[in-house]
């Protein structure tokens, strides 16, 4: 198991970091808003997690360990795999995503595509007592620019599976909406769930 990486940031693409540990290129999975805390060519350490498959290897990384608890919880659920698992964590942060189990609250949940009301009571049914000696902190992100943001949330909704004109369209939405002064997360969030009421 690899549970963390340090090194250089080589490299930042839509849904992974590439980080050099040892002379060795890491290509690790992470959110829109780990990602807006990377720099290239400059130092980064992520809490993660090697989750193995008979094809594939794959390195997700998380801002905190409790991040990558979560991520392993939400995985314990019937159909939930690491790609639902992450794309709820890049819709919801952690604390909002414990409160939500916690709380039963289906609405919340259900903000996530790939979640509808039944796998929401699921999650609930299965993780609201496991949830609530998780107490998630959540790494401040910098704060980057309007364009940078409004081009990491088209392309992080891409690589969750909208098309380019269904991303651009809801981010216009939400920018025009008042959403200007949002951070990427936050921004990600409201293009979601924008999304989300269209389906």
């Amino acid at each position: 198991m690899i549970s963390s990486v340090r090194g250089t940031v080589l490299s930042v693409g839509l849904d992974h970091a590439v980080v050099e540990v040892g002379g060795v290129g890491l290509a690790v999975h992470t959110i829109p808003a780990t990602l807006a805390t990377l720099r290239r060519g400059e130092q980064a350490q992520l809490a993660t997690t090697l989750v193995v498959r008979e094809d594939s290897l794959t390195l997700y990384g998380f801002a905190d360990a409790d991040a990558r608890v979560l991520f392993g919880l939400l995985q314990t659920v019937s159909g939930v795999g690491p790609r639902l698992a992450l794309s709820a964590l890049a819709v919801l942060e952690p604390d909002a995503l414990c409160r939500a189990l916690a709380d039963g609250n289906v609405t919340t949940l259900t903000q996530v595509p790939g979640i509808g009301r039944k796998g929401a009571e699921r999650l609930i049914i299965e993780l609201r007592d496991k949830v609530g000696a998780l107490t998630p902190a959540t790494a401040p992100a910098a704060a980057p620019s309007a364009d940078h943001s409004r081009s990491q949330v088209t392309e992080a909704l891409a690589g969750l599976g909208f098309t380019a004109k269904q991303a651009d369209q809801a981010v216009e939405s939400v920018l025009a909406d008042g959403g200007a002064e949002l951070d990427t997360p936050a921004l990600l969030r409201r293009a979601l769930a924008t999304l989300g009421r269209k389906r």
